[in-house]
């Protein structure tokens, strides 16, 4: 059922993978609490221009999407301390899930859409990492929020940079090529444009617990405009958003960070290029 209301948006309409496919929490709230999402969401900015979210893991290590570190450029992690002033801190290194498969669409990625960021220097006590290893599954009909710092509207590039967070639902999972769980407002199930995702959240956490428990349940991989949509102006915002489990991902999760907390993170690349980690061959 699922799969056949996710096809009828039209998969043209889908964001496809591309460091900018999902962006700001359009219909959501601006995050003002000092104590809340802002002590582990962080912004990711490349010399390319591209703008993702993350979600600080470890004081030195980011958890984003592998989408959004694709190229090989130099990527900042922009964090906010208790006052809201943007602090920012160069990457050192990054690894994508040695399945992802860059260059592909929503509808056909095969890979795994996970990738670590090291930070050339950790954030200190004013941050409150999240730990993966207590993600937990994500089952239908479960209350999720979003948080990121992508844009409110396409048309509105200016709205990015800001922490904006909104109340979701899940509503399962989708088998493409890979599987996502999907997760949509839970007002309006994507009929008409809601809460969600929308250009610069792609790598952005999705979280259960809520404030002073959050847990990181899934990252954020692309999505898709609602099924009532102006055809003259169609948009890959506000309907469904696709949602990578961190749960089913946690062993790679563990050993790529235990591999990377080795990196001596002085040493970054010349040219404000952050270093790449060769990555594992990809399983058969």
């Amino acid at each position: 059922m699922l799969a056949r209301i996710l096809r009828a948006t039209a998969l043209g309409a889908l964001v496809g993978l591309i460091p900018a496919s999902a962006g700001a929490v359009i219909q959501g709230e601006v995050a003002r609490d000092p104590n809340g999402t802002r002590t582990f969401v962080v912004r990711i900015e490349s010399t390319q221009g591209e703008i993702c979210s993350g979600t600080l893991i470890a004081p030195d290590l980011v958890l984003t999407a592998a989408h959004c570190v694709m190229h090989r450029a130099g990527y900042n992690v922009i964090a906010v301390d208790r006052g809201f002033r943007s602090r920012r801190v160069g990457a050192a290194a990054v690894s994508m899930h040695p399945e992802f498969v860059p260059g592909t669409t929503p509808e056909d990625q095969p890979g795994v859409d996970l990738a670590l960021i090291k930070l050339a220097q950790p954030l200190g006590a004013d941050f409150a990492p999240l730990d993966p290893r207590g993600a937990g599954s994500i089952g239908t009909g479960d209350a999720v929020d979003i948080a990121g710092f992508g844009v409110v509207a396409e048309n509105r590039r200016n709205t990015a940079r800001t922490l904006r967070q909104a109340h979701l639902v899940s509503i399962g999972s989708l088998q493409v090529a890979n599987r996502v769980t999907v997760v949509t407002d839970r007002r309006r199930f994507a009929e008409t444009a809601g809460a969600g995702a929308c250009l610069g959240d792609s790598g952005g956490p999705i979280l259960s617990g809520g404030p002073g428990g959050y847990r990181i349940v899934g990252v954020v991989s692309w999505s898709s405009g609602a099924l009532q949509q102006n055809t003259k102006r169609r948009t890959a915002c506000g309907g469904f958003t696709a949602v990578t489990p961190v749960a089913e991902h946690a062993g790679w999760i563990a050993s790529r960070a235990a591999e990377m907390s080795q990196i001596d993170a002085a040493v970054v690349s010349p040219g404000g290029r952050s270093g790449w980690m060769a990555r594992p061959p990809r399983s058969r």
